[in-house]
């Protein structure tokens, strides 16, 4: 591909950024859409498979490519596009600025990383793979060179479904005689080693190797050869991580031990348990005897004026990129109290008043508990908590940073969106009218933040009731997202999207059917016919025909809907579930009984057996 420069009229190649046994991944250029995006660039079939080979090869990437489009979570790098150029399969992706673990432990001399990004690492990527686990979808070949550590603190993991494509065409290795698969051998599982069944099982024990080389900087069995790394991931119990590591706190050690165990029965249940355990284990763990505590990320030593919970928490990234559901339990609901806006000195044996200034500076540490305090809001499981904490949190960093910050403005933010999800839409909507004219103000009128705010406006209109004034808000919203990010831009569709639900709402279903076709063109273009938004937009069009009463074309769209979400999410996801809803109700509209009890009863049957797995 290096003689390559534009792929199907559309992505110009500019950069060679990585190179592996999969293939290339360059930086490049959507002229579409005029953004810049990475695309992984798959080795060319050799002249050693036929042709039967070559097209089913063909259709296990499409359907993988689409599987991996569908994840939509902030911990999954996204997959905006894929296809065939030249005889090369291809990935286009967001292009993701930071580093890959493996790069981290190299840029480190192979050191251990901070404690703090030991935890937090392990805290985002439980926190994806809850998310993917979800879906059904197994990683299979997760590696420190497949998770991403961005500027911002984020952590992203990559190559979801690469692993199966690359056994299938052959860029894996196999041990001489033993037909086994060797994948990565420094992170494979026991039951990948043995040709035994795969499950999502199998991805917490590759965490618990990466967790344990990032906490120790060597894998759990960093011995000679290959053979002799599969030996032990099958046959020896690793080291406990505090023998290389006195430092490390005690629950990271028991926690990766668990996640290496043997058998997946013995492992933690899933990785929402994982993040739970994670979380109290940030509260309650204290350091080994005569080991200082954890330091804040970016910090020295901890500081032993603060309180326990603060413990390893990093120093965070600005609240507008902060990836949200910091695990923390629920304990941690009580407010902010004056100590930590006031001026008290918080080092020193016994609280201290100091002179300040009007807004004095704050201290990183100050402003690292302010974040911890706004993502443990967004982690709560009762609303009423969720609010409570966040409208503290935005009134301390308001006494603290200004009523205009954009920190302030974030928590502000999350007030109105769980004010919103209270139904208290009258408070939602003055909060998100208050925070979109402070932004305007300390970030602009085209900052993407202030227009995520005129977004949420229109939807608390919509909820209240008030369509005509929602549309509005929509149409100018359209506009100012078509100047700034172009006409196909996924948030631009949104807003149109909103535009579409408010003219049904007012009765113009023929308006409103037009443009929920003309979003789904473009998002069945830009984001591929199986996306979530895109089909969002195709149940749009199903609904419009419904209302107009063409109920035989609303019927093979609702069809069209349901069997696209079962191929990618399974027959009993919810979102399956509620279009085979959408497809009984609709026989009904049509006279035909029969048929939509009998789609009704296989909806219930697969909900309860959802339910009960």
């Amino acid at each position: 591909m290096a003689d390559t420069r534009l792929i199907q009229g559309r992505y110009r190649l500019l950069e060679l950024i990585g190179r592996g046994g999969m293939g290339e991944v360059w930086q490049a250029r959507d002229e579409s859409l005029g953004r810049r995006v990475a695309v992984k660039c798959l080795k060319p079939l050799g002249p050693q498979h036929d042709q039967t080979f070559i097209r089913v090869l063909r259709e296990r990437f499409r359907r993988e490519a689409r599987v991996a489009a569908a994840l939509q979570h902030r911990g999954v790098t996204v997959v905006h596009d894929f296809g065939e150029h030249e005889g090369v399969l291809y990935l286009v992706m967001e292009l993701l600025e930071g580093r890959n673990l493996s790069q981290l432990m190299e840029d480190n001399e192979q050191h251990p990383l901070p404690v703090s990004d030991v935890v937090d690492i392990a805290d985002q990527v439980a926190d994806a793979l809850a998310y993917t686990h979800e879906q059904n979808i197994v990683h299979r070949d997760l590696k420190p060179a497949n998770i991403m550590r961005l500027t911002d603190g984020t952590v992203k993991i990559c190559d979801f479904g690469i692993a199966r494509l690359g056994h299938d065409i052959g860029f894996t290795s196999r041990l001489t005689g033993t037909g086994i698969a060797m994948g990565t051998p420094h992170y494979m599982s026991p039951e990948q080693i043995g040709g035994g069944h795969v499950d999502h099982r199998s991805d917490l024990y590759s965490l618990g190797c990466v967790l344990y080389e990032i906490a120790t900087g060597a894998p759990p069995f960093d011995l000679g050869d290959s053979w002799s790394v599969l030996v032990g991931h099958r046959d020896t119990a690793p080291r406990p991580l505090r023998s290389h590591r006195p430092e490390l706190p005690g629950f990271i050690d028991e926690i990766v031990l668990d996640l290496l165990a043997k058998t997946p029965e013995e492992r933690p249940a899933d990785a929402k348990d994982l993040r739970r355990r994670i979380g109290a284990g940030r509260v309650t763990d204290t350091p080994a005897a005569g080991t200082a505590p954890p330091p804040l990320l970016g910090h020295g030593g901890g500081e032993p004026g603060l309180p326990s919970w603060t413990r390893g928490m990093t120093s965070g990234h600005k609240a507008v990129t902060v990836p949200a559901l910091r695990a923390l339990p629920p304990d941690l609901t009580a407010g902010l109290t004056g100590e930590w806006t006031t001026g008290v000195d918080l080092r020193g044996p016994a609280p201290v008043r100091l002179p300040r200034p009007e807004r004095p500076t704050p201290s990183p540490e100050l402003l690292a508990v302010l974040t911890g305090r706004h993502n443990a809001g967004l982690s709560l499981g009762r609303l009423e908590d969720s609010y409570r904490m966040a409208e503290e949190v935005a009134a301390a960093r308001s006494r603290v940073l200004g009523a205009g910050h954009p920190d302030t403005l974030a928590t502000r933010y999350e007030v109105a969106y769980a004010l919103g999800q209270l139904g208290r839409w009258t408070e939602a909507l003055q909060t998100y009218r208050d925070v979109a004219g402070a932004r305007v103000q300390a970030l602009g009128p085209d900052h993407p933040d202030t227009l995520a705010a005129r977004y949420e406006i229109g939807i608390s209109l919509g909820r209240l009731g008030r369509s005509a004034e929602a549309l509005e808000q929509y149409r100018a919203l359209v506009t100012d997202r078509t100047r700034v990010h172009g006409a196909a831009d996924p948030e631009t569709l949104r807003a149109r999207h909103g535009l579409g639900v408010n003219l049904g709402r007012l009765d113009r279903w023929e308006e409103a059917l037009a443009e929920a076709r003309d979003v789904c063109a473009v998002r069945e273009r830009v984001l591929g016919p199986d996306h979530p938004d895109t089909l969002v937009s195709r149940r749009e069009v199903a609904v419009g025909l419904g209302w107009l009463g063409r109920w035989s074309d609303a019927l093979a769209v609702y069809e069209q809907v349901a069997e696209s979400r079962e191929r990618v999410l399974g027959a009993g996801h919810p979102d399956a579930l509620a279009s085979r809803n959408d497809q009984a109700h609709c026989l009904e509209q049509l006279g035909r009984g029969g048929e939509a009890a009998e789609l009704y009863r296989r909806v219930a049957a697969l909900r309860r057996q959802s339910g009960a797995g």
